[in-house]
């Protein structure tokens, strides 16, 4: 499929523009790369952000927890000049061609796996996010939205190849997690991009607005131990914004080396969960309660969307999981979205006597009635 870039406006506090670029589900990296190149050849930094983009299927299982500090042997406080030392003794340690150790091959990778992750403020910053509470070999997947609101820098992984790791290594950083693009700064080069997730509310989709972000930028403090910083910005969110698809604000990456622009900053989207509403790409839906006798002789109801409160017809004969859609009341855009009011027959509760006695009579008065004759019972 063919994607065409979109821009809007975004205003930072410096002004800037937004690149909005769709999102691809279960699709590996050579196919996202083809159909990126095919359709956006003239975004700077294409490389960059294929390795942003990068999808690897299958995150959402159980694996093993890993604890990093105590594969290095090293306080969660450790700074990185301690994380460097511990890491160049254990590398001799336990290297392949020196060491007498029977798992000598199994525990320099786990040494490179975790070095991976602690030597590089970015992804410790994450990995800490995590918290203290988790144990070696525990059953572990990744948080919903655990890496949001960070602020990281390039795209990729740092160093060599990333299938070397484990799952949980994977789970984590394996779509997309930047960490440095590895190009060589020439004189007057144009600064890296850096890339964040950031949730806003599906209101702010429908109506388009200003909102003020906050982004955690992880910094190595004076003392060598990784420190958060914190970043607002008052970003434009554009009318018609999908979960996935990501806000360009020009300029606000790194600096430029030299007379070099800065580079750019990409806010992926993502949508805050909703007491109502659930969103299948432009799609919105909601669980209408209604009454048995709703649902039976039919009504005309008041149901509220993201856009506003609109009437509904409830035909006659209407049963749990029947679907009223209201076209074009989804996500706007040029081709909108639409909503879906997805039915749930909700009883009356039998909390009193006389509530009791209804049913009663009801189950006289249904007594051919069997919910369960589908069933051949």
């Amino acid at each position: 499929m063919r994607h065409g870039p979109i821009y809007y406006l975004a205003n930072n506090m410096h002004c800037a523009s937004a690149y909005i670029q769709p999102k691809w589900f279960g699709l590996n990296l050579a196919s996202i790369a083809l159909s990126y190149i095919l359709s956006v050849v003239t975004v700077p930094n294409t490389l960059a952000i294929i390795a942003f983009l990068r999808i690897r299927a299958g995150t959402n299982r159980a694996m093993e927890y890993k604890d990093y500090y105590k594969i290095m042997g090293v306080a969660r406080d450790a700074t990185q000049d301690e994380i460097k030392r511990a890491y160049r003794l254990l590398a001799r340690k336990y290297h392949p061609d020196v060491s007498k150790e029977p798992d000598a091959e199994a525990r320099f990778k786990e040494v490179g796996e975790a070095n991976e992750v602690l030597k590089d403020p970015e992804k410790r910053a994450a990995y800490d996010k995590l918290g203290a509470d988790w144990k070696a070999g525990q059953d572990f997947r990744p948080p919903p939205d655990w890496n949001t609101g960070f602020e990281f820098s390039g795209g990729g992984f740092t160093d060599g190849d990333a299938a070397q790791f484990s799952d949980f290594f994977e789970s984590l950083y394996g779509q997309g997690f930047g960490a440095g693009s590895g190009r060589r700064a020439q004189p007057h080069a144009k600064g890296e991009d850096h890339h964040a997730r950031v949730m806003i509310d599906l209101e702010d989709a429908y109506t388009g607005a200003v909102r003020t972000i906050t982004l955690q930028v992880p910094e190595v403090d004076a003392q060598g131990r990784v420190a958060m910083r914190e970043r607002k910005l008052n970003v434009t969110i554009p009318r018609g914004i999908r979960a996935g698809q990501h806000i360009r604000l020009a300029g606000q990456g790194a600096p430029g080396f030299g007379a070099g622009k800065s580079g750019d900053l990409f806010l992926e989207i993502e949508f805050r969960p909703h007491p109502y509403y659930r969103v299948e790409k432009h799609d919105v839906y909601l669980d209408l309660p209604v009454s048995p006798w709703e649902a039976a002789l039919g009504a005309a109801l008041n149901v509220p969307t993201p856009g506003g409160v609109v009437e509904i017809k409830i035909p006659a004969g209407a049963a749990t999981g029947n679907k009223l859609r209201l076209k074009g009341r989804g996500i706007p855009s040029s081709t909108p979205g639409d909503f879906y009011a997805v039915l749930k027959i909700a009883l009356p509760p039998a909390d009193d006597e006389a509530a009791k006695e209804v049913y009663r009579n009801m189950a006289g008065q249904f007594k051919s009635f069997n919910p369960r004759s589908k069933l051949g019972v």
